[in-house]
């Protein structure tokens, strides 16, 4: 997709802001279609904890759950969903359960443990788009680039798979940063495919058009950038764009790469 040059240096996340209650888009996986939930058939979701429990509880990510879910405030400890998440097949194959995606009782305890583990709040387990991108991170940890789709190269790599919401980097065959999750671009502005060097690095950029900030900015093709966000990487539709990593990894990415170190993107983000 072209864009005019006023969009240079401008890519921000693009955030629903009217309309009813949005599905939470998140990172699909890429497994078998009896697997994979299309986001316009997810559930109506949404953010899991009241506000005064996300000030007081301060999770790494609050998951998606149905409506119904949602603990009062003041409830500390909410109880275990009945609920079958639409990453409920991923879950169970990741934890060794039975890959039957219905929920029982003992997937839900296994699925609330793992979601503790990685400082998910509610745990209630339910597989909502939080703990399914947390799922496949955890998947590609091992060997992020089995696929080979990222090129094996002498220079510092940031590989972008935009068909599991992923981002690494490696150098000469060793993994440099682990896989972390992304936010890629929105329906209409896909983040591009193909092979770009790093031309511009800004620690504290704001974009010059929509006017937001858009911290460890790393520019690799005429305006989209990896970049911090300060929202939920799990809300609105996407990005203008740009990969968007949380603050902790766009900090870490900052620090592994440099100007003129590669970029590659490949695939496209399920739902767009």
């Amino acid at each position: 997709m072209k864009r005019t040059l006023p969009a240079l240096l401008a890519c921000a996340s693009l955030l629903v802001i009217a309309g009813p209650p949005a599905v939470a888009v998140a990172p699909s996986p890429v497994v078998a279609p009896a697997a994979v939930a299309s986001p316009s058939r997810l559930p109506a979701l949404v953010p899991g904890l009241p506000r005064a429990a996300r000030e007081t509880v301060r999770p790494r990510y609050t998951e998606y759950v149905p409506r119904s879910e949602v603990a009062p405030a003041g409830v500390r400890t909410p109880r275990c969903s009945a609920a079958t998440g639409p990453y409920q097949r991923l879950a169970e194959d990741y934890l060794g359960r039975q890959v039957d995606g219905r929920q029982s009782t003992a997937d839900c305890r296994a699925i609330r443990r793992f979601q503790q583990a990685h400082r998910i709040a509610p745990a209630t387990g339910f597989a909502g788009p939080v703990t399914g991108a947390t799922v496949r991170m955890m998947q590609a940890r091992k060997d992020p680039n089995r696929a080979g789709h990222c090129p094996d190269l002498a220079q510092r790599t940031a590989c972008v798979d935009l068909n599991r919401q992923l981002m690494w980097v490696q150098q000469s065959g060793r993994v440099l940063l682990d896989p972390v999750v992304i936010r890629s671009g929105a329906p209409t502005m896909e983040t591009r495919t193909g092979s770009y060097r790093i031309y511009l690095r800004h620690r504290r950029h704001i974009s010059n058009l929509y006017g937001t900030r858009m911290p460890y900015a790393q520019f690799f093709d005429r305006g989209e950038a990896l970049h911090g966000v300060y929202e939920d990487l799990f809300s609105g539709a996407g990005s203008h764009g740009c990969v968007n990593l949380t603050m902790t990894d766009a900090r870490r990415a900052w620090e592994v790469l440099s100007k003129g170190d590669t970029v590659y993107v490949w695939g496209r983000k399920p739902g767009v």
